[in-house]
């Protein structure tokens, strides 16, 4: 990796040595970037000014910028904005629970998946975030907050899985005694279900907390609204998330968003159910957010409430989730989109 905040330790021992430096120098500079946050050669100040000036002329420090932010009145739920070196826009959401603080992170500027009701899709993929581009997320709502994150979900623009390497790195340097110590269990990593990259984190007995997004019981209703449908069947995803359980002992989380007339009747859920009994598994219905460019609208409460019990009354054991930061445009892509349009972009 080019840039030295996403480098880990061994990385930074070799370009350190290769300065001239004593080994020990670069675990210094790993708990500077990564423990304490800072992304500032000046401030380092266990590192001697010609080492600095070597790093600042070779390895830029671009931090990435808080553009804007938006703090629900309803549950206090954080909207970030965030501008990349490039003056890309990306975003975050920072969620309080009682049992601590959640980040929401992109992993890519956009999206090439094209779900139908997701809003992070309809600009298409621009570019893949670095490793420490997803790190700066984290790092700087911390420092906003001024509170200790303790739970990462990689569910915002972008498909994690598409750069597995990139995002694996991510979750290494995150997870680092050394930085943030943030255990793997505590990061549930989403995706829309590409196969053989499921195998792959399966073999590197990864412990993240998997995350597959589902939205429909069968093919045919799937390939109406995620084009990678037509890649990988629901078949060929449950098999491999056996393989990813059998490997890593861990259960697979089903996301399941629920949009009125589409995937919401008392036979999808029954349908689900039946494909996913005896599987090690949760299922977390999502009531879709109503995306302006979009036409899908969240079920009713009462269907909800149904789909939820049929999929209870056969052994699978479904979660509603809370609706946060409803009165700031949360879902993903929703703020990202409009501040772009107003910007004349």
């Amino acid at each position: 990796m080019n840039d030295i905040q996403s480098k880990d330790l061994i990385e930074l021992e070799n370009l350190i040595t290769a300065y001239g430096e004593s080994k020990f120098r670069a675990k210094q500079l790993f708990e500077w970037l990564h423990q304490k946050m800072i992304w500032d050669y000046s401030e380092m100040t266990n590192l001697s000014q010609g080492l600095r000036e070597k790093l600042n002329k070779d390895y830029p420090l671009n931090p990435v910028k808080i553009l804007k932010k938006y703090i629900s009145e309803v549950d206090g739920t954080i909207k970030y904005l965030f501008e990349m070196q490039d003056s890309h826009i990306i975003e975050s959401v920072l969620m309080r629970y009682k049992h601590g603080n959640s980040v929401c992170i992109s992993s890519q500027v956009g999206c090439r998946m094209g779900c139908r009701f997701c809003a992070s899709t309809l600009e298409g993929l621009i570019r893949t975030l670095t490793p420490g581009e997803m790190l700066a997320q984290v790092y700087l709502i911390q420092q906003d907050i001024k509170e200790r994150v303790s739970n990462i979900v990689i569910m915002g623009s972008g498909e994690p899985l598409e750069n597995l390497d990139l995002t694996m790195r991510f979750v290494h340097l995150i997870n680092s005694p050394l930085g943030q110590n943030i255990g793997q269990r505590h990061i549930t990593l989403s995706t829309c279900g590409l196969v053989p990259q499921i195998y792959e984190l399966a073999d590197q007995m990864s412990q993240v907390t998997l995350a597959i997004s589902l939205h429909a019981p069968t093919d045919e209703k799937r390939k109406s609204i995620m084009p990678i449908a037509n890649k990988y069947t629901i078949t060929e995803i449950l098999q491999a998330c056996q393989y990813y359980i059998q490997k890593t002992g861990r259960r697979i989380t089903f996301e399941y968003a629920l949009m009125s007339g589409q995937n919401d009747t008392s036979e999808d859920a029954r349908c689900l159910g039946e494909r996913l009994r005896g599987m090690l598994c949760h299922v977390n219905l999502i009531p879709v957010n109503k995306v302006e460019e979009r036409a899908y609208q969240g079920s009713d409460a009462p269907r909800i409430e149904k789909f939820m019990d049929i999929l209870n009354a056969q052994g699978i054991q479904t979660t509603l989730r809370r609706k946060l930061g409803a009165d700031i445009d949360a879902a993903c892509g929703q703020l990202r989109n409009r501040y772009i349009k107003e910007r004349g972009e």
